[in-house]
């Protein structure tokens, strides 16, 4: 076994391993991922990992080399195959599995690939994905008798498991999994729901041929909208390349965002778990906040992320999170990960059970003006810096900052949010507002305190 190994500076995330097929990430990097990923395994005492992976065109040459890497340092690999990232997440729980391994491009463009890992059922992030880097530098690794590999279908367990917790009536429903890897699954889920339901773009094909696999991205949900529109659906529901993230549309074609969605889903635990945690990130409408306060919740605002979301639901016990990108975690009946196939279940039992009209539950939400998310370039060297001089220069002035993820200053017309991105190279901006003037004030205010820390503000 050759030793030493050095990855690509850009590849080691936040969250995840992730980069250029071909160019920052290759076959080699994932047989010294296997490595350095199964010594930790082993020398925190595991022994058996499952590992899944997406419809990408160089997934299945990764996941050979990641087995190879793994079973090299005497781990035992039940390899499941293709299937979104969820399935991973279910079969490490389902199995009493040491740890688990998506390799995945999640929504990133088609020559992107990468790892998102669990050690135990606890997500695997941080200075933990350094350390991989440490231990392939130093050529670390576990050693003894090399472990077995063997293969485990369970998708029709996965399916039977989160059909447990539908219980709603039969709606019409349009499909998106936008040719990413919720395809086969969902196709084999739809037909054992009530209603009428369609699915477009199942096939998985790592080309993405109809479209980029992100619902965050609105262009990317106009065919789902065509197809609501021309069949007269109650319903759209979309997924990123691996089904960790949820879109929706309503029966108008109105996006409703994850946050907004998370106020119905809220509405439905906390019936049955009065006054309990519901978590949501920093970019969450403070409508969500509001909502949840008045339905008798604990509303709590925690950093973005979906590794550090899990990780403070597992520390306060909440039964639900979200982040407006679409990550839904469920505890309540569930495993605490995000799962947005599962979550699609949740929602439309709940839709069903609010009256059986998504558009009547987002006409009867407060209307607030807000932007989208904003995203710009700002130097690797500085985007942590900016945040923070901004906050410095708002607390001089005494005003109301929330800093727990960046800054988010509320004032009387709303709030404004800016904050790094913790996987690329930009800052991230949101601001809301219950008026169109009240709106303009916020985003004068965000482009100023930019200005003052020396960056040009981008076309708010």
């Amino acid at each position: 076994m050759s030793q030493a190994h050095h990855f690509d500076p850009s590849v080691l995330r936040e969250y995840d391993i992730r980069g250029v097929i071909g160019d920052t990430l290759s076959a080699a990097d994932a047989v010294a991922i296997g490595r350095a990923f199964g010594t930790t395994v082993r020398r925190a005492g595991g022994r058996k990992i499952c590992v899944g992976y997406d419809g990408r065109l160089s997934s299945p040459e990764l996941e050979a080399a990641l087995v190879e890497g793994l079973t090299g340092v005497g781990l035992n690999v039940l390899r499941i195959g293709l299937g979104p990232t969820p399935l991973l997440y279910f079969a490490v729980n389902h199995l009493a599995a040491d740890g688990g391994v998506m390799i995945t491009g999640s929504h990133n463009p088609p020559d992107y690939n990468g790892f998102k890992m669990m050690i135990g059922l606890k997500p695997f992030f941080g200075k933990q994905i350094g350390e991989l880097g440490r231990l392939a530098a130093a050529g670390d690794f576990a050693t003894g008798p090399a472990g077995q590999a063997s293969r485990v279908d369970l998708a029709e367990t996965y399916i039977e498991r989160i059909l447990q917790d539908f219980d709603g009536g039969p709606l019409a429903v349009g499909w998106d999994p936008g040719n990413g890897a919720a395809g086969a699954v969902l196709e084999a889920l739809v037909g054992r729901l009530p209603g009428r339901h369609m699915v477009i773009n199942g096939e998985i094909d790592g080309h993405f041929p109809n479209h980029h696999p992100d619902p965050t991205d609105p262009a990317t949900l106009t065919q789902l909208q065509k197809l609501v529109a021309e069949e007269g659906l109650d319903v759209g529901i979309a997924f990123d390349g691996d089904a960790d993230r949820i879109g929706a549309i309503d029966s108008q074609g109105r996006i409703v965002w994850g946050d907004q969605l998370l106020v119905f889903l809220a509405r439905e635990v906390l019936a049955e778990v009065p006054g309990a945690t519901i978590i949501a990130d920093v970019k969450a409408s403070e409508v969500l906040f509001d909502e949840v306060r008045k339905m008798g919740g604990k509303p709590l605002m925690w950093r973005t992320g979906h590794s550090l979301i899990k990780q403070k639901m597992a520390e306060t016990g909440a039964p639900l999170a979200g982040e407006m990108s679409g990550h839904i975690f469920y505890a309540h009946h569930y495993y605490g990960f995000d799962d947005a196939i599962y979550a699609a279940l949740r929602l439309l039992s709940a839709i069903s059970h609010q009256g059986g009209s998504l558009a009547a539950l987002y006409d009867a939400l407060p209307k607030m003006v807000n932007t989208p998310e904003l995203r710009f370039p700002c130097p690797e060297e500085r985007k942590f810096a900016v945040p923070e001089e901004v906050r410095a220069h708002l607390a001089a002035q005494g005003a109301k900052v929330n800093n727990i993820d960046g800054v988010r200053v509320t004032t009387d017309d709303g709030w404004w949010l800016l904050r790094a991105s913790n996987t690329q190279a930009v800052l991230v901006a949101r601001c809301e507002a219950s008026s169109e003037a009240g709106l303009a004030r916020l985003k004068a205010s965000l482009a100023d305190e930019l200005r003052h820390a020396g960056i040009t503000p981008p076309d708010l």
